[in-house]
């Protein structure tokens, strides 16, 4: 049997998660924006209140929860702030990698230290030379006795600055392409780790990005996780289990988007009306309004089948693609709706359209999510 309602549990976790949003995040947002600050202290409130790490087993301390639980919550988080969202939600990237690929030692260490204390990790893929071609990346590890030496760049860091640790990819054999690729976990505090500036963004200003580079860094042996040459299989099989977050965030965007659109529509009056009694402007909320919905529908199953253990690769892109490309059109018709206060910072719009951009970018480009679809439909 088919069902679309929430259970009780998760109507629970929706209204507790909505009730921080209006109460820690909504009314700092701006502030973080305006001044690209990372949100510690409400990230940390977020961790006391069970909203970080769900997804990680209860046995290394985590929440125990479903990828269901993450979407519902991830677009709770990214209707409020996307920004402050990804700062909340970045460890469900970096500890996926060991999850699936780790030994229990090593998931009792590092998972258990994201959920002892609040902290954060970051995801080390992408190198100024090397974003969707990951079989590109440059990043070397070479084997000497009991250790590897790292040296390269990564690029585009979420949280780098704020981490405790880093889930980095490098090539342990430079001439294989993507059977080269290894996966390592590297603590931040180690010596030759260079933390880069912080990337002044566009949108999602309250996040952290950086650049970092990894100069002659020592990582024992012990580090890294799964064998030499499975990086690449564990870094698409952490982007299924997590593009379905970067699509809930999207939908969060366009959900306030579209909220806001009828709220103003129905307060702002041209030619002696509410706008929302034109049909020009009735049209645009409709079409957002259907857009916000299928994106969610397309989240949710996606989301649902990880819990499933049902391979999700083509419903994760299709996702994460149609709600990237949602978020920002519907954030773009919004600041179309309230006309020249939409482009003007007093005014909540702009910030989402700014905000919404890079869910078309990152954890694959929308055009990367179209060669995965297009893939799975003609090989059958």
């Amino acid at each position: 049997m088919v069902s679309f309602a929430l259970s009780e549990e998760q109507q629970m976790l929706e209204a507790m998660t909505r009730e921080f949003v209006a109460n820690e995040v909504i009314p700092a947002a701006e502030h973080h924006d305006r001044d690209g600050l990372y949100p510690t202290e409400i990230a940390a409130k977020a961790f006391e209140l069970g909203l970080m790490n769900i997804t990680i087993a209860d046995a290394y301390g985590g929440g125990d929860l479903g990828h269901m639980e993450e979407a519902i919550i991830t677009e709770e988080l990214a209707y409020g702030c996307a920004g402050m969202a990804i700062s909340m939600t970045v460890n469900n990237l970096s500890s996926v990698p060991i999850q699936i690929g780790g030994t229990e030692e090593q998931k009792q260490k590092w998972l258990g230290m994201l959920t002892e204390e609040h902290c954060t990790a970051s995801y080390c893929l992408s190198e100024p030379d090397a974003g969707s071609d990951a079989a590109g990346l440059r990043t070397t590890a070479v084997l000497q006795g009991d250790h590897y030496v790292i040296n390269g760049t990564k690029a585009w860091v979420s949280g780098g600055a704020h981490s405790r640790f880093f889930t980095l990819f490098a090539t342990t054999d430079p001439g294989s392409g993507y059977e080269g690729i290894t996966c390592f976990v590297i603590p931040a505090d180690a010596e030759g780790v260079e933390i880069g500036k912080k990337e002044d963004m566009m949108g999602q200003r309250a996040s952290n990005t950086v650049f970092i580079n990894f100069q002659d860094v020592k990582v024992p042996v012990e580090n890294r996780i799964g064998d030499e040459g499975k990086g690449f299989q564990i870094a698409m099989k952490t982007f299924d289990r997590t593009r379905p977050g970067v699509a809930a965030a999207a939908v969060g965007i366009g959900r306030r988007a579209l909220e806001e659109s009828v709220r103003y529509a129905q307060e702002r009056k041209a030619f002696g009306k509410p706008i929302a009694r034109q049909q020009a402007i009735q049209f645009m909320l409709a079409d957002m309004a259907r857009d916000v919905e299928a994106a969610r529908l397309l989240t949710y199953q996606s989301a649902w089948m990880i819990d499933q253990g049902t391979r999700n690769t083509k419903q994760c892109s299709m996702a994460k693609c149609f709600a990237g490309d949602m978020a920002m059109r519907v954030s773009t018709d919004a600041v179309q709706v309230f006309g020249g206060y939409g482009y003007s910072k007093e005014y909540p719009v702009e910030k989402l359209m700014r905000d919404a951009k890079v869910m078309q970018i990152y954890e694959g480009t929308n055009q990367i999510q179209r060669i995965i679809i297009a893939r799975h439909l003609l090989e059958g």
